[in-house]
Formats: structure tokens, C-alpha cells, sequence
């Protein structure tokens, strides 16, 4: 058997890396899944080798549903440890820049309604003690 082995697995480089790490950060913060998103990725990071090879067991079905190449891709992805901190941090970025105004807004409702129950107080007890 003289015959060179063939790699069956699809090549990947470093840009795609970058689009397909890119590509499902920004799914995760849009949705506003990115707390979600960290805590299931922080907690399979142990796991990512044995993660990556479970999908690539169930590729086959899988391709019903994904595409093959980029279902692949991911899970070459998984497969190293950095990727998976790349994507974390990635994933924080994009919430962080996307929801910025979102949670500014909320605060400033939040402390409109702690002034006015604190003036309604006020009001109660002023009157009260006159």
C-alpha cells in the first residue's frame, strides 16, 4: 500500500476561520443570546476535542439539516481551544458594541423609576409629619 492517505476532511484558512467565528458571534449577540451563548461555550470548553468529533459522528444526519461544509468547518473550529476563547471574547464584543444604547436606555428607566417612588415616599411622609 504504497498510496498516499487522503485528507477527507475540508482544508480550512485562517480568513475563513476569522468569517465563520465573526459569522456566529454576531447570530448570538443579535439575538440577544450572548449571556446564553457564553455560559454553553465556557461550559463545553473542556470537552471541545471530544465535542468536535460528536459532530463529526452525527455529520451525516446532520447534513439533512446544514450544509456540510460549513457544518465541518465548525466543527474543525471546536476542535481547537483558542477558537473557542476567540469566539467567546468575539461573542461578549458584539453584545457589548450592539446592546450599548439598549442598556443605557434601560438604566436611565431604572433610575426614573427609583426617583419617583423615592419622591412618592417623600411626599407620604412630608405630609404625614406636617
Amino acid at each position: 500500500m504504497n498510496e498516499k492517505y487522503l485528507e477527507l476532511r475540508p482544508t480550512m484558512t485562517d480568513s475563513d476561520l476569522s468569517d465563520m467565528i465573526e459569522k456566529v458571534a454576531r447570530f448570538i449577540a443579535e439575538r440577544h443570546l450572548a449571556p446564553a451563548g457564553i455560559l454553553l461555550l465556557e461550559s463545553v470548553r473542556p470537552l471541545h476535542g471530544i465535542g468536535s468529533q460528536a459532530m463529526f459522528f452525527v455529520l451525516p444526519f446532520a447534513e439533512i439539516i446544514f450544509d456540510a461544509k460549513k457544518y465541518q468547518h465548525f466543527a474543525m473550529m471546536m476542535e481547537d481551544e483558542n477558537n473557542l476563547k476567540k469566539l467567546i471574547s468575539r461573542i461578549d464584543e458584539l453584545d457589548e458594541e450592539l446592546n450599548r444604547e439598549r442598556r443605557k436606555a434601560a438604566r436611565l428607566k431604572r433610575q426614573r423609576r427609583k426617583a419617583q417612588i423615592k419622591a412618592f415616599w417623600n411626599k407620604l411622609f412630608k405630609h404625614k409629619n406636617a
